[in-house]
């Protein structure tokens, strides 16, 4: 049984939640999210509490009554302060730079790569070698900042690579002879 089911929601000033048994819609003063609503789960609005039951003969809906709450608590967080992940840059040479709707990133390939940001996700650039990547969707955000790290993952033996400001890279001894 899920513990974090249980717990209510608590509404920040400013963020309104309307449920329905479709979808459910959170506006806030950073933007508005929607999501599509669980059939095995009921989402009620009592003021600045939401909360979540499951809903009786349904096979699933112990397991998706956490998952519903942390979804929508997520939802709440994001119209009102945002999520945000942040990249930096180790390697010689390497740099960013945040131009409109997209990243330039010079990585060592013989071309530079442009990133592309999706709607409502938006890219930084404090120095050549910091990217800040911020939105309201939790999911966007991270999905964003796991492909830009894909374009060149930390290697293991001098580090060099884009990775998340508190990741740890463990470095591989090199051959001895």
């Amino acid at each position: 049984m899920s513990r974090i089911g249980k717990n209510p929601i608590v509404l920040p000033a400013g963020v309104e939640v309307s449920a329905d048994t479709r979808e459910i819609t959170v506006k806030g003063p950073m933007g508005v999210l929607k999501a599509a609503a669980h059939p095995a789960v009921e989402v009620r609005v009592d003021g600045g509490n939401v909360t979540c039951a499951r809903v009786g003969g349904v096979e699933n809906a112990s397991a998706m009554w956490g998952t519903m709450r942390a979804n929508l608590n997520n939802m709440v967080i994001g119209v009102s302060r945002g999520f945000e992940r942040k990249l930096t840059l180790v390697g010689v040479g390497y740099r960013a730079q945040a131009q409109g709707d997209a990243l330039n990133l010079t990585l060592g390939f013989s071309h530079p790569v442009v990133h592309r940001m999706p709607a409502g996700v938006k890219a930084e650039t404090p120095s050549q070698t910091e990217i800040v990547i911020k939105g309201v969707d939790k999911q966007k955000v991270g999905q964003v900042a796991a492909e830009v790290r894909a374009y060149r993952s930390p290697e293991p033996y001098k580090g060099k690579g884009v990775r998340y400001v508190d990741e740890v890279v463990v470095l591989k001894e090199t051959k001895k002879k």
